[in-house]
């Protein structure tokens, strides 16, 4: 890879800002060019079909959060929501139910019974945490289509795997963060210390570093593996950032759940930037407060996976979904609400997505 200096500021709001206030500016790497056509923000194309789906029960359990967390769950939703509209879906054909902080397995377990039971068909399970209860529950309702996000349960036929490819929406969140750090030092919050929010660490590592090879990134998890409250803890969110922030990072990017909300106010305190995680976080009425200081989010399809899960019950053709939602499908991509992103910003980000998407550079799922 040639690496070349750029002497251009722009305030750090382009794709060429190198000039720190203070530290050392970034030398960026010539970046990939731009495909002829791009599609900035994965959007996914509808298939024009439409599908009945009047007769459906459609059940949805949620992760810790629910409705109302502004991340995961809140996109889980807005598939849900979108599913009922589009595929004439009753009302009073759907529930939802939310996960308690710290529950025990066994609640999982009466919360997807209870679903099952009542006759919601399909039901789907938001998150990785519902993979051990429903390697119990699956076997008890052979009939029952169950969409798990985030997981797979093997040897269970009537568990549908819906996962991601994290770790490219973070690798171009990398490149983004590398583009509008004015000290080539960003940061990297983790909610939780698990296998896949390490997704996230490493394709946004790798991005940043493929932008500028002599960036420096901090990282920092909120809680232990044994800890779930790291994805529900706003103030704990706020200290952790403070902790980058204090180390010289001036771009954090959180893949925290609700506790990116902290955040994201650690960083309007503090002057900075920050990047959004799973959904478009600018345009997030619960981040109307610190959105200025979101300059793009990496986006995590969980809305498409939802809507295709339940339209794909509604026509018996579960098999047509796709074994990983990634750039490719537009399963994951970038959203650059808010007008800080040029167009010469969007053109090597859109360079770096078709060489993800062709297969040109492979993005790291472990740090």
């Amino acid at each position: 890879m040639v690496v070349s200096a750029c002497a251009k500021d722009s305030g750090g709001t382009g794709a060429g800002s190198t000039t720190a206030a203070s530290g050392a500016a970034c030398e960026f790497a010539t970046p990939p060019s731009a495909p002829a056509t791009s599609s900035a923000a994965g959007e996914k194309p509808a298939d024009g079909k439409k599908v009945d789906g009047s007769a459906l029960k459609v059940g949805l359990a949620y992760d810790i959060g629910g409705r109302g967390d502004a991340s995961f769950n809140d996109l889980a939703a807005a598939g849900f929501d979108q599913a009922i509209k589009d595929m004439g879906v009753k009302k009073e054909n759907t529930r939802e139910l939310s996960a308690a902080p710290s529950e025990d397995e066994s609640v999982k377990q009466s919360r997807l019974r209870q679903l099952a039971r009542e006759g919601f068909n399909p039901v789907v399970a938001v998150g990785f945490a519902y993979t051990e209860s429903l390697k119990v529950v699956a076997p008890e309702f052979p009939d029952v289509r169950f969409g798990l996000v985030d997981a797979a349960v093997p040897d269970a036929p009537n568990v549908t795997p819906l996962v991601f490819a994290e770790q490219e929406g973070a690798f171009l969140a990398g490149v983004v963060a590398a583009y509008q750090s004015r000290k080539c030092h960003v940061g990297f919050v983790g909610g939780v210390d698990i296998p896949l929010i390490h997704k996230f660490e490493a394709g946004y590592a790798q991005g940043a570093k493929a932008a500028a090879p002599n960036v420096v990134v901090e990282k920092k998890y909120i809680t232990p593996a044994t800890d779930f409250s790291g994805f529900q803890d706003p103030a704990k969110g706020l200290e952790t950032a403070k902790g980058l922030i204090d180390k010289g990072a001036d771009v954090l990017y959180p893949a925290a759940g609700a506790s990116g909300i902290g955040v994201f106010s650690a960083a309007k305190q503090a002057g900075i930037l920050a990047i959004g995680c799973d959904a478009d976080q600018y345009n997030q009425p619960a981040l109307a407060d610190t959105r200025d200081v979101i300059v793009a989010s990496s986006l995590k399809r969980v809305d498409v996976a939802v809507y295709d899960f339940v339209k794909a019950a509604a026509s018996n053709d579960l098999a047509s979904l796709p074994k990983v939602f990634d750039l490719k499908v537009n399963g994951v991509g970038y959203a650059t609400s808010g007008g800080r992103i040029d167009a010469e910003l969007q053109g090597i980000l859109e360079g770096f997505k078709a060489q993800i998407v062709e297969g040109k550079i492979k993005v790291a799922d472990k740090p």
